[in-house]
């Protein structure tokens, strides 16, 4: 009778206590998770909503009745009705359909998508390896520092005017949290599961896909939460500072160069309406990755 041994096949039930204890720990998470939710009444739900309802209808109450009694003058803050009416002439007319659509929300995504391709791979591999981390890392925190304001003049001569300098900008503005979370993800993954998986044999993208990424996803979404979100605030930084005849950065521009206070309002509203659109969007995905993982 022979008997044949195999580190290989025998991997899997040494990584079998590891991976039992944490599906366990999930599953206890989640079944306390949902009781709680029903035990929670409707009133108690109610008490979540309610607190910054009442403090929106507090702050647009004090706008409309300091505006109209003409204790704060118009040039600091326009009445409601005449950034209602800028608005709803910007949304006739399409101005904000092309400004915000067309412009802002395009930089903004490619900026991001242009982050996600670099600061993902480049967290990882400063988590990684010790060498790339005490190379790179200084230089990333060094170029942190320096305001988007002092590196745009640079990107539009190298890169000229239009969409291509204001992608690298909002790309920057973002980059630098997405790496980090990136790096705090992977390096906070319990290194029994991945001793447990050298054993087995995983290495490489083996063990990216069946350990590290699973276990590492919340601190990428998060970074992902970031960085979509944050896009918004580096498309208008760009439209600030390189130059364009269009966007809502543009706008704002136009509006404080005209004294224009409705526009510049309304132009915030539809920014902050594109940022809520962006959170929605991410919060989607973390339920979509909730439901796969």
């Amino acid at each position: 009778m022979s008997v044949t041994t195999s580190t290989r096949n025998n991997a899997p039930s040494q990584m079998h206590p590891y991976v039992q204890a944490r599906n366990e720990m999930e599953s206890l998470h989640t079944t306390s998770v949902r009781a709680q939710k029903m035990r929670t009444p409707t009133f108690g739900r109610l008490l979540t909503i309610l607190p910054p309802l009442v403090l929106g209808l507090f702050l647009l109450t004090g706008w409309y009745v300091g505006t109209t009694t003409g204790h704060i003058s118009s040039l600091f803050l326009p009445p409601l009705s005449d950034v209602l009416s800028s608005l709803t002439d910007g949304l006739g007319s399409g101005m904000y359909l092309r400004d915000a659509l067309v412009v802002t929300m395009q930089e903004s995504i490619f900026g991001f998508l242009l982050a996600v391709a670099v600061a993902l791979p480049l967290g990882y591999g400063l988590a990684k390896s010790r060498f790339l981390s005490m190379t790179i890392q200084p230089y990333l925190a060094a170029a942190q520092a320096i305001p988007a304001l002092v590196i745009a003049p640079f990107l539009v001569l190298w890169l000229g005017y239009g969409l291509v300098p204001h992608m690298a900008i909002c790309m920057l503005v973002v980059l630098f949290p997405m790496v980090i979370n990136t790096v705090l993800g992977i390096q906070t993954i319990d290194s029994t599961l991945t001793d447990a998986a050298h054993v087995e044999g995983a290495t490489g993208w083996s063990l990216f896909a069946a350990i590290e990424f699973p276990l590492a996803l919340p601190s990428l979404l998060a970074a992902v939460r970031t960085g979509f979100t944050l896009s918004i605030t580096g498309a208008v930084v760009a439209e600030f500072v390189a130059g364009g005849n269009q966007g809502l950065g543009v706008l704002v521009q136009q509006g404080f160069q005209r004294y224009d206070t409705p526009l510049m309002f309304s132009a915030i509203v539809v920014l902050a309406v594109l940022a809520a659109l962006y959170y929605a969007a991410t919060w989607l995905l973390v339920k979509l990755a909730g439901r796969i993982y």
